[in-house]
């Protein structure tokens, strides 16, 4: 029963008016409740394989993306367990998210998202490794780097502030500003040095410090620092 119901909603989600529909009530909804700067969205690439990190303040950057990206199509890796609630299951259904189990190397979720980049999807990645409810930068996992090693995919650095005031504001009544910034595009070069794990945090870092020059030097966290940033393993175009 339960393989038939997913088949059932698998068939739904696919029908292009559903999806359609629901980006358009995502997007208006969220213009209401929030006062969104995303001109710099202009600059993300039309077409082609991309992979694009970004700061994990919560769930507001997540549908606001997949909606002010529209018509590029946008994927990326949520927990398995989001799968247990029905609502949300058909939700990360329709975007396309492939479900990674955590705390282990997921191979399966790993090829998903390579099949994905193969496709010109843009996949999104959370250095972080999870929410930052504060906004501010958390030390980023290396583990983050695997995917832009193994596709050669370009990476485009988009950082946002202003979602972890939503749920307050929601309680007040109050409009959330949310911004978007867009970095320059790179990808990883490690110019034929063997990549141990110190060397795949010193490039995770790398990335992290693009991600920490978008936002105002309050949300900076870990990554306040930018006299640290360096641009060894990075190439931009």
């Amino acid at each position: 029963m339960i393989a038939v119901a997913r088949s059932i909603r698998a068939q739904f989600v696919n029908v292009w008016p559903v999806r359609w529909f629901v980006f358009i009530v995502i997007k208006i909804g969220l213009s209401i409740l929030c006062r969104v700067d995303a001109a710099d969205l202009s600059k993300v690439p039309a077409r082609g394989p991309l992979i694009v990190i970004s700061n994990h303040t919560g769930s507001l950057e997540v549908p606001m993306l997949f909606a002010w990206l529209q018509p590029r199509p946008v994927t990326g890796w949520a927990k398995v367990e989001t799968w247990d609630n029905a609502f949300m299951g058909w939700l990360f259904d329709l975007w396309g998210a492939i479900p990674v189990r955590r705390g282990e190397v997921d191979m399966s979720a790993l090829h998903s998202a390579l099949d994905k980049l193969a496709q010109g999807y843009i996949f999104g990645v959370a250095p972080e490794g999870t929410r930052n409810k504060t906004g501010k930068l958390l030390r980023a996992h290396p583990g983050a780097v695997t995917l832009a090693f193994r596709s050669s995919a370009p990476i485009l650095p988009i950082a946002h502030w202003g979602g972890e005031k939503f749920l307050s504001n929601i309680k007040r009544l109050r409009r959330t500003d949310f911004s978007m910034r867009v970095g320059r595009p790179f990808t990883i070069n490690t110019q034929g040095e063997r990549i141990a794990r110190e060397q795949r945090q010193q490039v995770v870092d790398e990335m992290m410090y693009q991600l920490a020059a978008l936002l105002p030097e309050e949300y900076r966290g870990e990554y306040s620092d930018m006299s640290r940033a360096t641009t060894k393993y990075l190439k931009f175009k």
